[in-house]
């Protein structure tokens, strides 16, 4: 899919068909992230960090099941 690079105010952007917001299940206000990849640059609305954040925090609770219920007191 070809986007062209229009200005916005004193900046420049890109506007997403609607169809592309649909496959990334996206919508306004949505945050979108770029990730450099050896390809190139990726968009996505998946945030790497976050999923390494959160694959930390499962392990840790199938480690001691007893931290959800400490937390939660």
């Amino acid at each position: 899919m070809k986007l062209k690079i229009t200005a916005i105010g004193n900046s420049s952007g890109v506007i997403l068909p609607k169809d592309l917001l649909a496959r990334l299940r996206l919508q306004k206000g949505d945050e979108l992230y770029a990730v450099e990849t050896p390809d190139g640059i990726k968009l996505t609305a998946y945030d790497p960090k976050l999923a390494a954040q959160m694959e930390v925090a499962e392990q840790i609770m199938r480690e001691d099941r007893q931290v959800l219920h400490k937390l939660a007191q």
